[in-house]
């Protein structure tokens, strides 16, 4: 194999990867963003987790945050405003690679 095939082969690997961690981290950061939002509805135990879970499934609806913002902004109604949701979303990102990188 020459070393284009090799660095070819590492280029793929590597976007792979970085694909595969990026899902990781929203996925974790939509499962914290619903505890989060889940604590501010007074929800909490197996309530607080199924509220969660339900976050985490509306990122499916379609590409990008906004299926996920407009679920929590929906429910949370006038209890937090679209830039205390969105300041949260970008916190809980943070928190969430953080999270993944110490499992790795």
């Amino acid at each position: 194999m020459s070393s284009f095939d090799d660095r070819a082969d590492a280029f793929q690997n590597k976007f792979a990867h970085d694909a595969q961690m990026q899902f990781k981290a929203e996925a974790r950061r939509n499962k914290l963003l619903g505890l989060w939002a889940a604590e501010v509805l007074g929800k909490s135990g197996d309530d607080a987790a199924a509220y969660a879970m339900e976050v985490v499934k509306s990122d499916f609806e379609e590409a990008g945050d906004e299926d996920v913002f407009r679920k929590v902004a929906g429910d949370l109604g006038d209890k937090a405003s679209e830039a205390d949701i969105r300041v949260k979303m970008g916190e809980l990102m943070v928190q969430a690679k953080a999270q993944i990188m110490d499992e790795a």
